[in-house]
Parts: C-alpha cells; structure tokens; sequence
C-alpha cells in the first residue's frame, strides 16, 4: 500500500442519502544560532563582496522582539482586520475565534507575512492545505534568488575558476546555515542529496549490514525508511518492526522492549530508524527513544521531514547518528535540495557500494583500485550537487528562522478550531458525523510563543454518509478541486500508519507477492486510504473557516446529491 489514488468506475458510484431542502450553516468554533554564537552569519567575508545580492531582504514589516518564555506579544491593531472576503460569515467566525483564542494575536507577524510573501494565494482563491506534501515558497525567497542568478556567475564546484570558487562559497555557507539552523555540535557535516529520499537511500546502501546485524524501524513511517529494509535484508541482517497505535505512533515501553531483545552483539552493527513526526497519523514520537537506543549500541537515523517544517530540533539536545530533511518541506523552494546532517564518524563507518564523478581522488583504469576524496561529505556527493540552488537554502533557512518561533502557537489555535468544528459536523438529514479524524488529535493547546507542541498540524479523516458508511476519497477529492481546495489523498506513502489509521493491519498480513491495490481494495471493500489536511507556515484562519465551509456543504443532503451527481457523471480518468 503505496500511495497510488483510488478509482472506481461510474458505476459503482452510490450514495446512501436522504433529500432534504435545507441549507448548509457553518460550525461555530469551539470555545537559530550560528556554532560560533553568531545568527546564522556568512562565514567567508568574500562572499559579501562577490553577491552583495544575495544576502535576503525580510519583508518590509520588522518582525517583532521575540517574547520571554510565558509573556505573549502585544496587542496589535492588524489581528482586528478580517481575512480578505465579502462573506459576511467569515467576518462573524473570525471574531469568534479571536474570542476563543486570543493567543492567536500574537501571531501576527504571520498575518504580514501572508500578505507580503504569499499574496498569491489570496489572489488565486486556492485554500492550499497540503504543506505535509510541500510548503509554499515565499516570494521575496525566489526574488532574491533570481536576483542573485541575474548578476552572478556559477560554475561547477569541481574547479578553481572564479565561477566556481563562488559556486564553493554559496556551497559552504549553505552547510554552515544547516549546521547553525538545527544547532549542530562540532562533529556534524552535511551531505546535499535530491530529498529526504535520497538522504535516507544513502543511508541505507551504506551502512555496514551483515549476519547478526538488526534493523529496527516503526510500522508508522514512510516508504523511504522502510525501503531500507531491502538493503538490510540483502546483507543478512534481521528487520525488526514497533508497531503502531491505532492513532499511529508507537509505545514507548514497548519500542524500548524491541530495542533491548535485538540490541547489537557480537560487534554486529545495528541501526534504529524514527520518524520524527508521522506524514499521516499527525503524531510526534518522543525523540529521547534515539538516546536510549544509542546506549544500546544502535545508530540511530532520525527522518525529520515533516517534523522540520514546524518544529525546533536541536542537535545538541538529541545528538543523532544521521538525520534526513527536504527543504522544500521547510520553506517551500528550491525544491531537488534535501540533506543528509550526519556525525562524521558516523560518516567513516558507512561503505559507498559504487563511485562516480565528485566523489574520487583516483582511479585505475582498467584495474579495481580507487582513491575516495578527502573531503568525508564529497565522498558521498555524488556527481555535482545543485549548486545554483543552494544559496537559496541558505536563504531559506534565515527566513524560516525569523518566523518558526510563533508557528506552533498559531497552528496550535487552527488545529484545535479546526478538528473541534469537524468533530461537531452532523448530517442534517440523520445527525450522524460527517467525518471520523483517525489521526491524532491534538491534547495541548498551546498559549505562548516559543512552546513547542505534543503533535503535528496534520488530520486526516474519512467522510462518512448520512447511514455512516465512508464515502470514497475520491468524491471528496473531487469536490474539494470543484471548491478551490488543495488537499492530499491516498495512504501518503505511509503504508504501517494507513493500516492503523483504517483498522486494516490484520489484511495488511495476507498480502501475496505481486499483489496490486485494487486487488488489496477488493478485499477491504472499498477505497484505501484518507484524505489528508495540513497546514502551516501561510496558514491563516480563513483557510481553516474554508475548509469547514467546504465540510458543511457536504453535510447538507440536498447539496451532496447535486455534487455526487455531478461526479459520476465524470468519465473515469478525465482531469477535474
């Protein structure tokens, strides 16, 4: 179970619902520091005189003096104004919500934001609720950028020409931001991969697996760490699986169990995969299990792409062997970046299966012998990295540094109006739920800014009809396209978390070789999968109130009919 899109034929397309002439109503809401101390600063002065540039202008508001711990912001006169619309509705739940949560206030700074660097989205009417799957990029992020390409000249790292040295410069202090942005102890070196794929794939082929050799993973994660699993099996090595919680995550007494029965022997090298938070389930699996593994004897690779984007995560304070990102999931451009941040011991244990161009000193040709380069990170680098693209990171990093500070505060307030609302939803034919949240769901409500939250801003849920039967995804799908609305659905390559999620682990054990998912569908009875909700960095409420808006419309039987009509009616295959 990937994360392939159902369908089904027009035929088999029915809905158990009874007519009646009311109108939808809306839910009322329920009441970086730099390693030698510096801000992220540019560590070649050279720099500065070759792309004057390229140093990022923050948008022309001034972010605010970040708060003591447990003091919010000031009031300020720019919460009072409304999200941009003429819906007299919208004006009404936003005061309401600013009642509920007056926390939310402090968060202003990402209301200018929104209308600075993310103007497009008002402008375009799209609600984007997908930021699990990428992030939006910031205008000014690619202004500046484009810019600095404009009166700059790059050429490949792997010379000494002016074009390159500079193409070298932009290379360092993109590492040097990684390192400082995730508070990196010496030791740490980045590695530049395509994604937090790739990051985790480099990994996987490398590590020294063999006879007696454990992998330990947890069933909720993505495709991209459970394929490591095919490198260990390769070698010898036994895989070991934590299983998932029907609202995914894991036990932390039972992974610690785990760990301990198959914790390395015999000079058999281990290795402990965690997913920082889970692209499905919504759920932050505690990071002091890395610590406890790594007394074990395991290294431990943490996957932090969805947890990155929104959360604050010291290496100083949870040293792991490796770690995996994707930065568009961060700050949304340049997309083809992600990064390896890696102990450069840990670096020294690891085998390249295969060589290539940028990673070698010499080689005998014909012959066997090979000389890798000096340079730990170049010898996995291989051919040359996205050099035109990595002075964006750099850039990207200081942007999300400015503003990650008042993001779980602000998510914090949209989750939990957000899932109480959809929790509240009832059909107006029979009463029953509109939707059924399988993911987590948030238990602390945050109040200031600089705490963290205990889950993501991630729901993902079912829609279910008036009689309490699920409603296929891709009705839903097609409906939130129909409204303007950019959500996820699918299993989200998570296949251990969607099996918990859907209640569908005993199937999920029956599964034959060459199995397909229709095949896999046919046995469940219906469509696999959820439809996912995420929100983040340009999320405002009006995007929330859209959502709900949208969730009303189907809660209202008279207007569902119309659309399911309208959807069968749809060829299958045809783009909507």
């Amino acid at each position: 179970m990937g994360n392939k899109l159902s369908s089904i034929s027009s035929s088999d397309r029915r809905v158990r619902a009874k007519q009646v002439d009311d109108e939808p109503v809306f839910a009322s809401p329920v009441a970086p520091s730099h390693r030698d101390g510096s801000r992220l600063s540019r560590s070649h002065s050279s720099h500065e005189t070759l792309c004057e540039k390229h140093v990022y202008h923050l948008p022309r508001q001034p972010p605010p003096t970040p708060p003591t711990p447990h003091r919010p912001l000031a009031y300020t006169p720019l919460t009072v104004a409304c999200p941009p619309s003429n819906d007299g509705r919208l004006a009404r739940a936003y005061l309401a919500f600013l009642k509920s949560f007056p926390e939310y206030q402090s968060t202003w700074i990402l209301d200018s934001l929104r209308r600075t660097d993310f103007a497009r989205l008002d402008r375009s009417g799209e609600t984007y609720v997908d930021y699990m799957g990428g992030a939006q990029h910031p205008e000014s992020l690619v202004r500046a950028h484009s810019d600095f390409l404009s009166e700059s000249i790059l050429g490949n790292t792997h010379s000494v020409s002016n074009s390159s040295k500079l193409s070298s410069i932009c290379a360092h202090d993109a590492r040097d931001a990684v390192l400082s942005f995730f508070r990196a102890p010496p030791g740490y070196t980045v590695i530049f991969t395509a994604n937090a794929t790739g990051a985790l794939k480099l990994v996987g082929e490398s590590y020294p697996f063999k006879q007696g050799s454990s992998y330990v993973l947890c069933a909720d994660s993505h495709n991209s760490v459970h394929g490591i699993r095919e490198f260990a099996s390769r070698h010898g090595a036994e895989v070991h699986y934590i299983p998932s919680m029907p609202t995914g995550g894991f036990v932390l007494s039972a992974a610690k169990d785990i760990l301990q029965q198959h914790h390395p022997r015999d000079s058999a090298p281990s290795l402990f995969a965690v997913t920082g938070q889970s692209n499905i389930s919504n759920t932050k699996n505690p990071l002091e299990i890395l610590a406890h593994a790594s007394a074990l004897g395991y290294h431990t690779l943490l996957d932090a792409a969805a947890l990155a984007p929104t959360s604050t995560i010291s290496l100083e304070n949870t040293p792991v062997d490796a770690m995996a990102i994707s930065f568009y999931k961060m700050f949304g451009y340049p997309t083809g970046v992600g990064a390896l941040v890696v102990k450069e011991s840990f670096l020294k244990l690891l085998e390249r299966p295969w060589f290539a161009g940028g990673n070698v000193d010499v080689v005998q040709v014909p012959g066997t012998l090979v000389t890798r380069s000096a340079s730990l990170h170049e010898r996995f680098e291989d051919g040359t990295i996205n050099y035109l693209s990595l002075s964006a990171v750099t850039d990207g990093l200081r942007f999300l540094s400015v503003y990650l500070p008042f993001l779980p505060l602000r998510l914090s307030c949209l989750m939990h109006v957000l899932t109480s609302s959809l929790i509240q939803m009832r059909h107006d034919s029979t009463g029953a739920p509109v939707v059924k949240i399988l993911s987590k769901l948030p238990s602390k409500r945050l109040k200031y800014i600089g705490e963290e939250a205990d889950s993501g801003s991630t729901v993902s849920l079912i829609f279910l009809s008036p009689s309490g039967d699920m409603i296929p995804n891709s009705f839903v799908e097609h409906v939130a396209v129909s409204h303007n609305i950019s959500l996820r659905t699918g299993c989200m390559c998570n296949p251990g978390g969607a099996a918990a999620l859907l209640g569908i682990k005993d199937q999920m054990a029956l599964l034959y070789p060459g199995v397909t998912l229709k095949d896999f569908e046919r046995v469940v009875g219906r469509e696999l999968g959820v439809v996912r909700i995420s929100l983040g960095l340009a999320t405002t409420f009006h995007d929330v109130w859209r959502v709900i808006d949208f969730v009303s419309n189907l809660a209202n039987d008279r207007i569902r009919r119309k659309l399911w009509d309208a959807w069968i009616n749809v060829p299958v295959g045809q783009a909507i």
